[in-house]
């Protein structure tokens, strides 16, 4: 439990946060981010990665080779991180990078056979970190979160 969950809720058990901020939804939001965060962070962490090599590595494999602007935009990672994201899935040998033969100024990014090997187990460890977040929902519960949350995050990116 985060220190600002902690007090939430008191030794004796009784609720310390006043009823008008446990309403309000972006409170709650944000909240469960700082929670879902961590949880992501540190799971990863334990296989050694980040949830940055997740993003990179789940685009390439969904959507094929892209440049580093591409992988950028696809991903939501800053074109002035990218760099830093890909030199580390390169040291590793998760990704390839080769010059583009229609522009011989930028790279194309490839993901290895390692590099989707290591996907596959970052699947795995998301799938249970996601476990432990959703806990309390059944799992008619957790697709109707994940349509909502959808559906807000759309109406609200058409809005930027």
């Amino acid at each position: 439990m985060i220190r600002a969950e902690a007090a939430d809720v008191p030794d004796d058990g009784a609720l310390k946060t006043p009823d008008r901020l446990r309403r309000r939804v972006s409170r709650l939001l944000s909240r469960l981010t700082m929670r879902s965060d961590r949880l992501i962070t540190e799971g990863l962490a334990r296989d050694d990665a980040r949830k940055w090599h997740y993003a990179v590595l789940a685009s390439l494999q969904e959507y094929g080779p892209a440049s580093q602007a591409e992988l950028s935009r696809r991903s939501g990672i800053y074109r002035s991180d990218m760099v830093g994201v890909l030199n580390e899935l390169a040291e590793r040998d998760l990704v390839e990078r080769a010059p583009d033969p229609a522009d011989r100024r930028r790279n194309v990014v490839t993901i290895s056979p390692r590099g989707r090997r290591h996907l596959r187990r970052l699947d795995k460890v998301l799938d249970d970190l996601q476990d432990q977040l959703l806990a309390p929902l059944s799992p008619a519960e957790r697709d109707q979160f994940v349509q909502l949350l959808t559906r807000l995050l759309d109406h609200h990116a058409r809005g930027s």
